[in-house]
């Protein structure tokens, strides 16, 4: 079985391509990367989109091509989107014939709410941000456009292994704990009760390898990771991670981070932040613009409805926030500056 992972060198294309290699065997696997060394034993240097296939990945169709390569940020434009996440999936497909099993991966949140009062919603057809909309346009890109057997993977939020929190790159959800740690997220948004789901990236990994190696589809399926009605609520999220942080400080002789308050989207929005964005710094008003993005993604009113569910997520989020921890001491040791008006005499 001849398999091409994408993106190998990414948080999730990394772990698949470990349990690929440990399953299948180093010889059936192939990977690509846009950064990488080359060489016989490193991933085969591709610029998926911008530049044409390198020889060692034409010549034959693929029996299998898992499709990891993507640009996760929340705040590209449409074009950029496009170009990062459309077009390198089109890229990819024209090295698939017939009968090759496309997995793709995508995100849960394209299943999720759609608003055309969400930020930015209008430019992106309800979706909250140009990774939403351009996942969602993949999934029916290779829907419709694959003629042979796919899976689509949509796991949420993804953080360390389960054992250890073990992970190759620390992005999206990690950047709450510094916030947390200097006290720029003074505030937790969103809704106390509100479902945050998240997901351990070797399980994530796995559903990917499973389905890579397993029967092909005989029409194009949907695995969803998640831990459902289990998921864990904004206020678990922000306790687990104060928790785990404090205990690590403690063992350091630091003292503890406060555990911030929790304030209704509707209510910072309306009230707080135009009230205080005027007496913000330029630091300050950066991280609420990046901490804001977080909000619709760790409150929702309802939890995905899973095929693999994510157990104890809580203990998932604990592992993660201790590896960043250890990983990043001077960080996590770090001292708590309250936030301060600046035009104040």
């Amino acid at each position: 079985m001849r398999i091409l992972v994408t993106g190998a060198s990414g948080v999730v294309g990394t772990e698949v391509a470990e349990r690929l290699a440990a399953d299948a065997g180093p010889g059936g696997i192939v990977r690509t990367a846009r950064r990488a060394a080359g060489g016989d034993s490193g991933p085969v240097p591709w610029n998926i989109g911008a530049e044409a296939a390198p020889e060692p990945l034409t010549g034959r169709p693929w029996d299998v091509i898992v499709h990891t390569a993507a640009s996760t940020r929340w705040t590209m434009s449409r074009q950029e989107a496009t170009d990062a996440n459309i077009r390198t999936l089109r890229a990819v497909l024209g090295l698939a014939g017939p009968d090759t099993h496309v997995v793709h991966v995508s995100t849960a949140y394209v299943g999720g709410v759609r608003s055309a009062e969400d930020l930015r919603g209008e430019e992106f057809e309800g979706y909250r941000n140009g990774y939403e909309w351009s996942k969602a346009v993949c999934e029916e890109i290779v829907a419709t456009e694959h003629r042979g057997p796919a899976t689509i993977v949509r796991p949420p939020l993804v953080l360390g292994r389960r054992g250890d929190g073990l992970i190759n790159r620390f992005s999206g959800p990690y950047s709450l704990f510094p916030a947390l740690v200097t006290g720029l997220a003074a505030v937790a948004v969103g809704d106390p009760d509100g479902y945050a789901e998240i997901a351990p990236v070797d399980e994530v990994a796995e559903v990917i390898a499973q389905a890579a190696l397993g029967t092909a589809p005989g029409a194009p399926r949907t695995e969803v990771i998640s831990a459902g009605e289990d998921s864990m609520r904004l206020s678990d999220l922000v306790r687990i991670t104060c928790e785990t942080l404090n205990a690590f400080r403690a063992e350091h002789g630091v003292d503890p981070i406060a555990q911030p308050p929790t304030v209704s989207t509707d209510s910072w929005n309306r009230f707080f932040l135009p009230l205080a964005a005027q007496w913000l710094s330029p630091v300050q008003q950066e991280a609420v613009r990046l901490l804001a993005m977080f909000q619709s993604y760790t409150s929702m009113s309802r939890p995905f409805e899973p095929t693999h569910k994510v157990a104890d997520p809580g203990g998932v989020m604990a592992a993660a926030v201790r590896h960043w921890a250890q990983s990043k001491p001077r960080q996590a040791l770090g001292r708590t500056v309250p936030w301060t008006m600046i035009n104040a005499a």
